[in-house]
């Protein structure tokens, strides 16, 4: 199978190239490389014959075009998208311009080519989106495939709304289409702007490790090398027009994740005094959701998926990663943003 999967170069979408190839298809990286991307997350694959890279803005329909019609995808994996809330906080902008518009140049650029290619029914156009698009929970339950939605920042809302484009290009034009709500996803190669990255980092070089408010946030914690194997499969068994939640069956608060990472870095990089006496609580994100948690059951009953990492094994495999690799980490901490608090505007 030849896959265009957009975003390639960012933290999940590296992963998907990086099994996609080893599983033996054809993949062709579309990147703008913007400042979360980083080629270094895919140089493993980038000798291989069955990978290609176009650097273009999804934003820019020409350029699309001119991809479709020189690679001729079997099918889209569309995980380009601006995603930090809380760059979305302070301009919200780039989120409506590459999440919404560029999903609708996605889109249209899909629907020309499948439908030049006699509409075959094996073609699919696999959006890959997030849990942040149903809100915040209670104490209680899980979100699902029928859980209204009811985002609440910049970001979760322009996701909202790609997301309801691709329902509306099936129903409307009969694209084949399979959607995918992904909880947090951490591990390997993921930029240094995210919760995780920001503790092992700053644990690192002595500094204060930032907690919004009391810390007491929880978020279902996803192994992104498992989610890259739920996407590949969602892309192969889904069924056309459904959506699947892709959870990882760990919820944690974020205090209690910080200071795990913290006794990791005890036991692995130790600092002569504990790595938790960094950790400084700090004013709260605007909206910040409560807690998230998915239920994957409809990936585990339909689709014979379930994660495979736990997040003490996860974060065992992490922060060792991230320890091995500075060579991949320094350089990112020049980038614009990195190690400002953003996401304060009122």
């Amino acid at each position: 199978m030849k896959i265009l999967i957009t975003g390639g170069a960012g933290f999940i979408g590296s992963a998907v190239v990086r099994q996609a190839v080893a599983l033996g298809h054809h993949v062709v990286n579309l990147d703008a490389l913007t400042y979360a991307a980083n080629l270094a997350n895919v140089a493993s694959v980038g000798n291989s014959p069955l990978y290609q890279f176009e650097q273009a803005d999804i934003r820019d329909r020409a350029a699309l075009n001119r991809i479709f019609s020189t690679h001729k995808p079997d099918a889209v994996m569309h995980l380009a998208a601006e995603s930090h809330v809380d760059r979305s906080i302070d301009g919200p902008g780039d989120f409506i311009d590459t999440n919404i518009t560029g999903t609708f140049n996605m889109l249209e650029a899909a629907r020309a080519h499948w439908q030049a290619a006699g509409r075959p029914d094996t073609f699919r156009f696999h959006h890959i989106s997030t849990d942040e698009v149903f809100g915040s929970l209670g104490p209680t339950g899980q979100f699902d495939e029928t859980t209204p939605y009811d985002p609440r920042s910049p970001y979760s809302a322009s996701k909202a709304a790609s997301d309801h484009l691709v329902r509306a290009w099936h129903e409307t034009y009969g694209l084949p289409v399979v959607l995918t709500n992904c909880s947090n996803n951490y591990g390997p190669f993921h930029f240094p702007e995210k919760l995780i990255p920001v503790v092992i980092l700053n644990a690192l070089h002595g500094r204060p490790i930032p907690v919004y408010g009391k810390g007491e946030n929880v978020r279902d914690w996803l192994y992104v090398e498992d989610h890259a194997t739920a996407l590949l499969i969602a892309l192969e068994k889904g069924v056309p027009g459904r959506s699947y939640a892709i959870g990882g069956e760990n919820e944690r608060r974020n205090i209690d994740l910080v200071r795990t990472i913290c006794e990791l870095l005890d036991e692995m990089r130790p600092a002569g005094a504990p790595h938790d006496r960094l950790i400084s609580f700090v004013i709260d994100r605007p909206g910040h959701d409560a807690r998230y948690a998915i239920d994957p059951s409809r990936m585990r009953e339909e689709l014979g998926w379930r994660p495979s990492v736990t997040v003490e094994e996860g974060l065992r495999r992490t922060v060792r990663w991230y320890l091995d690799n500075e060579s991949w980490w320094r350089p990112l901490l020049d980038r614009q943003g990195v190690g400002q608090r953003l996401g304060t505007a009122p």
